[in-house]
């Protein structure tokens, strides 16, 4: 097993869920953004995704989106976050997953990233844009490689979570209402039920994203799955931060209020 499920697997066995946190590579800069893997790790993330800075994030609301304008503004490249990937996993041990769309990986090139990926140390991808009829050609040479692409699946996907569930690999990441990321105050999914379908087509872990900003959302959720993400809400502590020292601290008290949310 990788690291994935071997983390999942020592979360079951402590009777835990998994907080899954994100940070926009670059943002505010990549010496920062290490510091800031570094303290989520260290203040209770069991998961984290680094957003790969993009300047068509479709999938991203607003909070996202200007922190990967701000990731841009320093001309980051892929090979630069794998880098630092390398330089992480001296001393990082949870999974790390970059969260990135398809034409970055095409521009790059697909052996390259994916060899480049197993190289630095990268455990698996997320690609928001990337079509379920069109995985085989990335799966294969992830496959190959040992990185696991995470398959999303939405409320709106009722008849085809089957078909989703049934070749996922890490865990399910199930997105919690429509539309693109970002804060949520409440939710309108019926998630007994969107979980009951979920459940029934897939015995691999679940966890929740899209709109989880708060410990109560964190204490009203955790029931239904595996594990939660938390994206926009900690990319908004990086933006309205005066410093970077600055981001690193808010990120991690806000790190450890979810994860006490989480054990609680």
């Amino acid at each position: 097993m990788g690291r994935i499920e071997d983390k999942f697997t020592e979360l079951k066995q402590q009777g835990k869920k998994a907080l899954i946190t994100f940070v926009t590579a670059g943002d505010p800069d990549l010496a920062t953004t290490m510091k800031i893997v570094g303290e989520m790790e260290s203040k209770g993330a069991d998961i984290i995704e680094l957003g790969i800075p993009y300047s068509d994030p479709i999938a991203e609301g607003p909070v996202i989106q200007a922190a990967n304008a701000r990731a841009l503004k320093h001309a980051i490249k892929i090979k630069d976050i794998m880098e630092s990937v390398r330089e992480m996993r001296k001393s990082v041990k949870v999974p790390l997953l970059y969260l990135l769309y398809c034409n970055c990986i095409l521009q790059y090139g697909i052996d390259r990233f994916f060899a480049d990926c197993a190289a630095v140390g990268l455990d698996g991808v997320i690609i928001p844009d990337l079509p379920f009829e069109e995985r085989d050609e990335l799966g294969i040479t992830a496959d190959m490689y040992g990185i696991v692409i995470i398959t999303l699946v939405a409320p709106t996907s009722a008849d085809r979570v089957e078909k989703l569930a049934r070749n996922a690999k890490g865990f399910l990441y199930c997105v919690s209402s429509l539309g693109v990321t970002g804060v949520r105050s409440a939710f309108n999914t019926d998630f007994e039920e969107f979980f009951s379908l979920i459940n029934k087509a897939a015995s691999i872990p679940k966890a929740l994203g899209f709109g989880i900003s708060t410990a109560e959302h964190v204490r009203q959720l955790k029931g239904y799955c595996d594990g939660l993400i938390v994206g926009s809400a900690m990319v908004k502590r990086i933006e309205t931060a005066q410093s970077p020292e600055e981001a690193v601290e808010a990120v991690g008290r806000y790190t450890a209020e979810l994860r006490e949310a989480m054990d609680g």
